[in-house]
């Protein structure tokens, strides 16, 4: 079983136009690769093209199983496996957004979500600790004044006596 390819592509009135599109092509050789690649993006726009909206087509070629799934708003995603892979999987996948179709991709949205929070709660602490750094600094200053005071006061008060 084997994902080839997975495209986007925006349905024009004349032809399609390929917006976002991944390929897994380390099963070929090195030289093959870019006329393998050039095939996958040439059969997709034209699946794509000859596909109704809001319909789903599952269309093989050469080797290859191509299944697409074209919305009512003209988007279309295709994806191009070999023949033992699913077809029912490849639907779920073309039917479900990245982050309910992967669970990586799910786990890794819920990790950057955390590492903001982190950083936000961490700025916060160091801002907190800015300011706890200040109010020291300022009871300290504090704390020198009041000394030079007393020993004023005490000067000033030492040429005089009580009765």
């Amino acid at each position: 079983m084997k994902l080839y390819s997975l495209s986007i592509i925006h349905k024009a009135a004349t032809k399609a136009n390929l917006l976002k599109a991944a390929y897994d092509l380390s099963s070929f050789g090195f030289f093959q690769r870019s006329s393998v690649q050039e095939f996958m993006t040439f059969t997709s726009a034209l699946i794509v093209e000859r596909t109704s909206q809001g319909s789903r087509a599952s269309v093989k070629e050469q080797e290859y199983l191509c299944h697409v799934y074209v919305r009512n708003d003209n988007l279309g995603a295709v994806v191009i496996a070999d023949n033992e892979y699913p077809q029912r999987v490849c639907f779920s996948l073309l039917d479900k957004n990245p982050k309910e179709a992967d669970a990586m991709t799910k786990v890794q949205a819920e990790l950057d979500e955390t590492k903001i929070i982190l950083h936000s709660t961490m700025e916060s602490l160091l801002q907190r600790g800015e300011k706890l750094d200040d109010l020291v600094a300022k009871s300290e200053h504090l704390g020198n004044q009041s000394k030079a005071f007393y020993k004023t006061a005490r000067k000033q008060n030492s040429c005089c006596e009580i009765m």
